[in-house]
């Protein structure tokens, strides 16, 4: 996987406590729960696949380099979940929404080098919420439509693969219920609906995070998000209460959700995912 060594500004991505944090990172390029939609008449998952996985999404999905261990993204840990014939491009970026990650060129960058027998995950929601931050926000109704004619229906006139992923859960706890809450309702709604219109494997991580996370609890959640006590790790001297971000962990069991999920999807890919995912 090639990688991008130009540092990017991002704000946090979202919900309380993060608008503060502003940090430079570095983009790479380069089971119940989960819904699935399968494509009709795709191959067998026996089929071995080769291919990339291409990822476009935001923060929660990004690779950052170790002046920010512990903090990683889903995206950074993909390709560990899958066989030596699949190599994963994690293209995702900080506080880029649906609309912004077209509008700034990253879209068209994938599609330049995407080809047949690759795919497309793609995750947003997180920014395209955020409706003080007039360079993020999408509407739910505008983040279908760009996920319908800009992410399916351009990712498949190049002859790959597109996979809706839904946006990742926050640590949104609900103490009357017990349960955390359902993050970015619409957008999960939209995207969900947008998949079902266009025939698109679907993978349901707000869904599939949300019972993880109601299985480890709202304490146990801590290690899962970028929780850090002050002098826990050089690069949070002063500690860092994020509910949006991943720690290692976290990163880890959300990048085994998804592969997990894709194992399900009857695509060619889905026999390259490891046992360890399933």
């Amino acid at each position: 996987m090639s990688r991008n060594a130009t540092p990017h500004a991002r704000a946090g991505d979202g919900g309380p406590g993060d608008s503060s944090r502003r940090r430079f990172l570095v983009g790479a390029a380069g089971a119940g729960a989960l819904g699935v939609l399968g494509l009709p008449g795709t191959a067998s998952a026996a089929t071995a696949a080769t291919g990339t996985v291409y990822i476009a999404s935001d923060s929660t999905a990004q690779t950052y380099n170790s002046r920010y261990y512990p903090e990683a993204g889903w995206g950074q840990k993909l390709s560990s979940y899958f066989t030596s014939n699949v190599t994963v491009a994690n293209h995702a970026i900080g506080g880029r929404s649906s609309r912004s990650f077209i509008e700034q060129g990253r879209l068209a960058a994938i599609h330049q080098v995407i080809r047949s027998g690759d795919y497309l995950f793609v995750q947003f929601g997180h920014n395209d919420a955020t409706v003080n931050n007039p360079e993020r926000y999408t509407s739910p109704a505008d983040y279908k439509e760009y996920l319908r004619n800009n992410y399916i229906r351009a990712t498949r006139a190049r002859g790959a693969t597109p996979v809706v992923v839904t946006p990742v859960s926050r640590r949104s706890y609900n103490a009357s219920t017990g349960k955390f809450n359902v993050s970015f309702p619409a957008y999960v709604d939209a995207a969900k609906a947008v998949a079902r219109e266009e025939g698109a494997p679907l993978v349901d991580l707000a869904a599939a995070s949300r019972v993880y996370l109601d299985g480890v609890g709202v304490e146990g959640s801590k290690r899962i998000f970028l929780w850090l006590n002050p002098g826990q790790y050089p690069n949070f001297p002063n500690g860092v209460q994020d509910n949006t971000h991943f720690q290692e962990r976290g990163a880890v069991e959300m990048a085994r959700l998804v592969s997990r999920a894709v194992a399900g999807l009857g695509l060619p890919i889905s026999g390259e995912v490891r046992p360890a995912a399933r």
